[in-house]
């Protein structure tokens, strides 16, 4: 979608469709009083007649007979102001399916005509794009018939000469994060017959392709039994495909020296559980177990299209999980990279194998800062539903950042404790740890056996199992969350 500035009078320019927030009562904003008095009080009628109350999420056509340069006027309820930023979210995703049904390619948006709590016209600017590119989102690949295109295509923000170059940027880097979004979202959503290690690696390597300040390195079984990465391999050894580790760098510093942020993605295109098999119900949705590598590699996207002056590292632990002959056994015991061995009682808790040994891979990097994203456990869907992504981490400084930058882009995070106590969970008779702690605290004590790999750096761990994607129905599908909240981190990395 093609966004523009403008600081014209918004009556003055020609447009398609004009976006007009309305709220209840008779009391207008200034845009929508400025719209009713060039229509001889088009509004304050349809207000009286009561065909238009003004309720969050409620439109109404006006024609305007050629009283405004515009075509028509649409009318969109706010309901009562300031509003949240889940109510702004909803009212934008409004505007957006309704002009994409009208016959117009354009609309015009006036930036300050809503009030949202805690929101700036920048922080505004970039919650209504995001929400708007976002929105157009369509996965159609594999269907026979494509989805119909439409004809809207631009949008216009109107404000004043004063706040253009805030407008700007925020347009800017809202898209950026929309096509980081994007890209995860199609990589979650292309079947696992397709997207396995083999095929993940290779979009890494065309993304890398896109800027000379990214490099890539893929690792093949051959280079990781050679790391002795033995808790990786312990949960690929069931499947016929190989595993990957996908190293990328992206080198914007000035000081080629300056320590990198390494996120780290747990990159499972399938997970059947292994030999503790899941149940059948829903396991289609275990393609989605790699959103973690995919939001690492969406993260990459925005950065390359934002050119930022830092240094960041992304790994991307890619494995399949599968029952076989040849696969993993409860009860057996890998020794990791670090030399800490597990006992494998539950292969289902695979993920956490194939990030510990890439957390100490990840100490090569001489990292600022380690974040690993991943769909780790369904005990964070119970704790927290849908709404937020679990953190734990081992650097408060590192946490309050991430909390803060989620805040900044709605992609909230919510941090979970992580006492000593917990550690005990995951004591074994036969190993160094378990790599499950029981039915108790399962989200937190899959973050005590992840910290036991990242003592050596600031960590901090971002379980998505709720956020990453949505489940079941029509509205299936990848999120592209954390995208936002990671590239939001990383923005104000750059900044100070």
């Amino acid at each position: 979608m093609q966004f523009n500035v403008k600081n014209n009078r918004p009556e003055a320019l020609k447009i398609s469709t004009w976006v007009v927030a309305v709220g209840k009562g008779d009391k207008l904003s200034a845009t929508a009083s400025e719209v009713d008095k060039l229509t001889q009080g088009a509004i304050k009628n349809i207000i009286k007649w009561g065909d238009f109350q003004g309720n969050l999420g409620q439109t109404f056509i006006l024609q305007t007979n050629q009283q405004l340069k515009a075509n028509r006027v649409l009318l969109v309820g706010i309901g009562e102001q300031p509003l949240s930023d889940a109510q702004y979210r909803k009212w934008a995703m409004t505007c957006f399916k309704t002009l994409k049904q009208l016959g117009g390619t354009d609309a015009l948006f006036v930036v300050d005509d809503v009030e949202v709590k805690g929101r700036d016209i920048y922080s505004k600017t970039r919650l209504l794009v995001e929400t708007l590119e976002t929105s157009s989102y369509c996965f159609d690949e594999y269907k026979s018939k494509k989805a119909e295109p439409y004809k809207f295509s631009s949008v216009t923000l109107c404000t004043d000469k004063a706040n253009s170059k805030l407008v700007e940027q925020a347009i800017t880097e809202s898209q950026a994060i929309a096509a980081g979004m994007a890209l995860t979202r199609d990589l979650g959503n292309t079947p696992a017959n397709i997207c396995h290690p083999t095929y993940f690696a290779k979009q890494a390597e065309t993304l890398a392709k896109l800027d000379k300040r990214v490099t890539i390195e893929v690792l093949d079984e051959k280079k990781m039994k050679a790391l002795k990465m033995g808790a990786f391999l312990a949960v690929a050894q069931g499947s016929e495909q190989p595993p990957r580790l996908v190293a990328l760098q992206y080198n914007g510093a000035k000081k080629k020296s300056e320590q990198p942020i390494v996120l780290v993605g747990k990159g499972i295109t399938f997970d059947t559980g292994g030999i503790s098999i899941k149940p059948s119900a829903g396991m289609d949705e275990m393609k989605y177990d790699m959103c973690g590598a995919a939001s690492v590699l969406g993260v990459f996207k925005a950065l390359i299209e934002l050119q930022l002056p830092i240094n960041v590292v992304g790994l991307m632990a890619c494995a399949e999980n599968m029952p076989s002959g040849h696969a993993t056994r409860p009860g057996d015991i890998v020794k990791t990279m670090s030399g800490q061995t597990v006992e494998i009682l539950n292969t289902d808790a695979e993920g956490r194998l194939v990030l510990c040994d890439t957390l100490t891979y990840a100490e090569r990097f001489k990292p600022k800062a380690v974040i690993d994203i991943a769909t780790l456990t369904g005990a964070c869907i119970v704790a927290l539903g849908t709404q937020a992504s679990g953190l734990l981490g081992n650097d408060e400084v590192l946490i309050n950042s991430l909390l803060d930058a989620g805040k900044q882009v709605d992609d909230r995070a919510w941090q979970l404790p992580l006492f000593d106590e917990y550690q005990e969970q995951l004591d074994s008779p036969f190993a160094d740890m378990a790599n499950i702690g029981g039915p108790k605290a399962g989200t937190i004590t899959a973050g005590c056996f992840l910290s036991r790999f990242a003592s050596k750096y600031p960590w901090a761990h971002l379980d998505v199992a709720g956020t990453a994607w949505i489940s079941g129905g029509k509205e299936k599908g990848a999120t592209g969350r954390p995208v936002p909240l990671l590239t939001e981190y990383l923005l104000s990395q750059a900044k100070n």
